[in-house]
């Protein structure tokens, strides 16, 4: 499905534009809260990834990989997003001082 090989694109390049983003900060806090972000731009790459799969061969291996890898994206996703949340206020404080 062409629409979704377009999404996992702009997937893993937000994933590797917050990758070079991590490299680049200096403050902790900022750090892990870019990382967060990257961890669910990763997540989506995965799960979309997965999600291909279904559309692929109609093979049950195909079936059972493209669910595995769905499952694995939407918990990064959501661990991502917690992270995301944690460190939000926690990097504002530490760009203000």
């Amino acid at each position: 499905m062409p629409a979704l090989v377009i999404l996992i694109t702009i997937a893993l390049s937000f994933y590797l534009y917050y990758k070079v983003k991590f490299v680049r900060c200096k403050k902790p806090a900022e750090k892990k809260w870019i990382s967060s972000k990257s961890s669910m731009a990763l997540g989506v790459f995965i799960g979309l990834y997965g999600l291909n799969q279904f559309f692929l061969n109609g093979n049950t291996i195909t079936y059972i990989v493209g669910g595995v890898f769905f499952l694995l994206g939407v918990f990064t996703i959501f661990s991502g997003l917690k992270a995301y949340k944690y460190y939000l206020p926690i990097a504002a404080n530490e760009a203000k001082e």
